[in-house]
């Protein structure tokens, strides 16, 4: 694998780049990258982590079926296992094999796509450890997807998204990975042919000063459980913030950030808004 990405045998389709009306790339980060296609969505696996650096899926609304809640994790057979974070990760603890494509937003056409789309999204390469705690952050942003969704309705009733780990350096060891403590999204559409877009983020930090995070990871290393993570906090962010935490170039969407357009320049705290309830996302 050299280069920007090194492309494995297929699954299905992948991500589209001409979904919307005005074409949209896959992004992906500098490093080295596997580009893993499956059925209307595409995962970057970046292999020196073992977690996908950035997932990018088509969404039809005109053309979703309301499958059920069932799937089986699985290993993707076109990459070695020692290069995913599979089920070993999350036995016996309370992380959850979070779905960076959300389980729904494939799940479309004929019955036997939207079959195949929905067994894809169980895939590891899709799967990243989250809190397993339910909370209003969390619920929050579960519901990204449907509220762009609806909005876009109003035009193609289609929307492309991203998702990614926030991958840093500093984050927290746990059974041979580094567990994320931030993920991003962002979710693309079409008005009146031009391309718009709104970025998210999602932080479960542990909200503790440095002194009790060091004994607290001290003590659950030797107990064998997972670091620390916080409630989930759920904020729309201009894209541009999200290109530079990630390192991942996004100038196409953020030219089309709909959350910064119209806020000057220098705006205090980056124009960063925390969510509580949907009717505050900026579309």
């Amino acid at each position: 694998m050299s280069g920007r990405r090194a492309t494995m045998g297929t699954m299905g389709e992948g991500y589209d780049p001409g979904f919307l009306r005005e074409a949209v790339d896959l992004p992906g980060p500098d490093a080295p990258t596997v580009l893993l296609d499956y059925t209307h969505f595409s995962v970057r696996l970046l292999p020196a982590r073992r977690l996908a650096a950035v997932t990018g899926v088509n969404i039809n609304g005109q053309a979703l079926v309301p499958l059920g809640r069932e799937g089986t994790w699985h290993y993707d057979p076109r990459v070695p296992q020692g290069l995913q974070t599979g089920p070993d990760v999350y036995q016996h603890n309370d992380l959850d094999r979070g779905h960076l494509v959300r389980r729904l937003d494939p799940v479309w056409g004929d019955d036997s796509t939207a079959l195949a789309a929905n067994q894809d999204t169980f895939s590891y390469p899709n799967a990243a450890p989250q809190a397993a705690a339910f909370n209003q952050g969390k619920e929050l942003w579960a519901g990204l997807e449907d509220h762009v969704l609806h909005h876009a309705s109003q035009f193609d009733a289609r929307i492309s998204v991203f998702t990614g780990p926030v991958l840093d350096a500093g984050d927290l060891p746990y059974r041979g990975i580094q567990i994320p403590r931030k993920f991003w999204k962002i979710a693309a559409w079409t008005m009146d042919g031009r391309l718009a877009a709104a970025g998210f983020l999602l932080d479960q930090s542990p909200l503790l000063g440095p002194e009790e995070l060091a004994r607290i990871m001290r003590e659950r290393l030797l107990a064998d459980e997972p670091p620390p993570l916080g409630p989930y906090r759920t904020f729309q962010v201009p894209i541009p913030h999200i290109a530079e935490l990630t390192r991942i170039a996004l100038t196409h969407l953020a030219d089309a950030d709909r959350f910064t357009a119209g806020i000057p320049d220098g705006t205090p705290g980056g124009a960063v808004l925390p969510l509580t309830d949907l009717r505050q996302v900026r579309l």
